[in-house]
């Protein structure tokens, strides 16, 4: 097992949170643990899709389904009930509340290219500002530092902007 991927505790934890593994018919599906090692590793060094080792099988297969399960909105599920148990055993402290924002910069060619129909984002997150095409990402966090909600906005919006939001979510 890598460094970047689940423990077989961590990985019995998130089974019943994800979707039921595809019936074997046609052909088989690969488990979900099989896919979401290599999008830990993804994550963690910020390798593009078609980087991903030969080790992990291939990238299409690990962003067909990451990019399926965000329009599902599999991940924001699980975020949700992983907190939820997280809050029911005591472990998160809603006495105080951490909010930043960051930009991430886009590249100059980010911007204008025109996108495959049905790609899963219909809207554009990426704002121009003095600095050039960016993105922002507003996270509130809970006074132990452990993310509650974030928001991603152009990058031109002020973290004022979308303060009420993120305080609304998530409690």
């Amino acid at each position: 097992m890598g460094r970047h991927e689940l423990t077989n505790q961590q990985g019995e934890r998130l089974a019943p949170l994800l979707p039921p593994q595809k019936p074997r018919t046609g052909r088989p599906s690969k488990d979900h643990r099989t896919i979401i090692n290599p999008i830990l590793w993804l994550l963690r060094t910020g390798a593009p899709w078609r980087d991903l080792p030969e080790r992990y099988g291939s990238w299409k297969t690990v962003a067909s389904r990451f990019h399926r399960w965000q329009r599902a909105e599999i991940w924001q599920h699980v975020l949700q009930c992983l907190q939820q148990e997280a809050d029911a055993d005591g472990k998160l402290d809603w006495s105080l509340h951490h909010v930043d924002g960051t930009i991430v910069r886009a590249h100059q060619h980010a911007a204008g290219a025109q996108r495959p129909k049905d790609c899963g984002h219909p809207d554009e997150v990426l704002g121009r500002s003095q600095g050039g095409f960016s993105t922002k990402i507003h996270l509130r966090a809970e006074g132990g530092g452990k993310p509650i909600t974030l928001l991603i906005t152009p990058g031109q919006r002020h973290e004022q902007s979308v303060f009420e939001s993120l305080m609304r979510q998530n409690r």
